[in-house]
């Protein structure tokens, strides 16, 4: 089992589950072991649509990548309706990919999910939470005033507990992977200077309308 699963520390833990292509897939857990993470590391894939509806999420038996398809995102996009589950009611700083249109390039989300499992693998057993997204500044434009981002993409990391502060890097060129990589070593280091959100208070988020529905 350890040779088949390509377990290399103890204690670990495998997910053996249905794809979305139908084959049996495994996935190694690289949190803490934590029960807060691993049930949310467990929900994100029981909750994503592979086979499984879940009730509540929307519509009784609607599946949850219909109600709420962040939760089935690698790098979800923070909205109005996303904003409380990816970032400002969870564990941990955000780090928020700016930028202006949408959606994630294939190179953008392969750049911040490279970056996510490195962090991830980096920040094991030290007790602090990362969490990857983006955000369209050409539809949250309070974001863009809030952020005051001079050129784009950029980044912010976003800590959404007790005081509402954020803090990114000073460039005057669009952010890079080593840019964003070098932030989070920042952090990390307790070299990075946080800017207080002045009132405390979130900008409005822009009402989205869909076919048939409004996001609030």
């Amino acid at each position: 089992m350890v040779k088949r699963f390509k377990v290399k520390t103890f204690p670990s833990i495998v997910m053996h589950r249905r794809g979305t292509a139908g084959k049996m897939e495994d996935e190694i857990y690289k949190g803490e072991m934590k029960f807060q993470e691993i049930m949310q590391w467990v929900n994100l894939y029981s909750e994503s649509g592979m086979g499984d509806q879940v009730s509540g999420a929307g519509k009784e038996g609607e599946p949850v990548e219909d109600a709420k398809p962040w939760r089935a995102q690698d790098i979800p996009e923070v909205t109005g309706p996303s904003h409380k589950d990816v970032c400002f009611k969870s564990e941990g700083l955000c780090v928020i990919y700016l930028k202006s249109g949408g959606p994630l390039s294939g190179d953008e989300e392969a750049m911040l999910k490279s970056l996510s499992e490195k962090h991830t693998s980096q920040l094991s057993g030290r007790g602090t939470v990362l969490k990857w997204m983006w955000m369209d500044l050409a539809v949250e434009e309070g974001f863009k005033t809030l952020f005051d981002v001079e050129t784009l993409p950029g980044v912010v990391v976003f800590n959404p507990h007790k005081r509402l502060r954020y803090t990114k890097p000073e460039l005057e060129a669009p952010v890079t992977a080593a840019d964003v990589d070098n932030l989070i070593e920042k952090i990390l280091g307790g070299d990075a200077r946080f800017k207080i959100v002045k009132g405390q208070k979130l900008p409005a988020f822009a009402v989205r309308k869909v076919p048939g529905k409004e996001e609030l």
